[in-house]
């Protein structure tokens, strides 16, 4: 099987899944945006995506993700995921569309400086931790949203387009999922147009959808198994 075979079978696979996830949670597939995480797959990947009616991608890491925009010719959105560095803040946001992993002021001052730099505009997300257990993780807690997003919003070059989450591990998501749902409509409050809601990945996506996410970052299900590295 050719990779755009591969690449083809599993989107229509991955596409049902959303489509029966949709309709047990009684909502429409509009609603959904599907970001396939493409990190540590080359740009030809993208491409076929892209060919396939991939609108949206998602990268974890700078400067892989930046070298990908730079190759990559298909009119993609550019979704940024993972934890970072204010240190590369600024080169991020001289390619990423959205941003999911804004946890701090610093990191929202640096993104504005560089999408100001860069004469673009960059929509941020509040990234939204849950796991009291582990102190490494990104984002931040519940309690914490508020000054993240105001920081968000009344920068200059940056959107608040609203809140992410990454489940904890070997948790249910389920009222993980259905708790960010109701920070968002919190926040919709003070900040109407943050309407996204970016939670779900391969393996617990379905939950997310019935809790009202907006936004699912699926990459394993479409691109297949990640070669080991070691």
């Amino acid at each position: 099987m050719s990779r755009r075979d591969e690449l083809a079978t599993n989107l229509a696979a991955t596409q049902e899944r959303i489509a029966a996830a949709c309709e047990a949670a009684g909502r429409s597939r509009e609603e959904i945006t599907l970001v396939v995480v493409t990190k540590t797959y080359p740009a030809s990947d993208v491409e076929i995506l892209a060919e396939l009616g991939v609108t949206d991608v998602g990268e974890n890491r700078h400067p892989e993700a930046g070298d990908k925009a730079a190759e990559v010719q298909a009119p993609v959105r550019w979704h940024f995921l993972g934890g970072l560095q204010t240190n590369k803040a600024g080169a991020v946001a001289r390619y990423a569309d959205v941003v999911h992993s804004v946890d701090r002021v610093k990191l929202v001052n640096a993104l504005s400086r560089g999408a100001v730099a860069a004469g673009r505009t960059l929509t941020c997300l509040v990234q939204v931790d849950f796991d009291s257990t582990d102190p490494g993780r990104a984002g931040v807690v519940p309690a914490g949203i508020d000054e993240i997003a105001d920081a968000i919003a009344g920068a200059e070059g940056l959107e608040l387009g609203g809140v992410m989450t990454v489940a904890p591990l070997g948790e249910d998501p389920a009222p993980h999922f259905a708790h960010l749902a109701e920070l968002s409509a919190q926040l919709q409050r003070r900040h109407p147009s943050a309407t996204i809601i970016s939670a779900g990945m391969s393996g617990d996506f379905e939950a997310a959808v019935a809790a009202g996410a907006t936004h699912l970052r699926i990459g394993r299900s479409v691109l297949g198994e990640r070669p080991s590295t070691g």
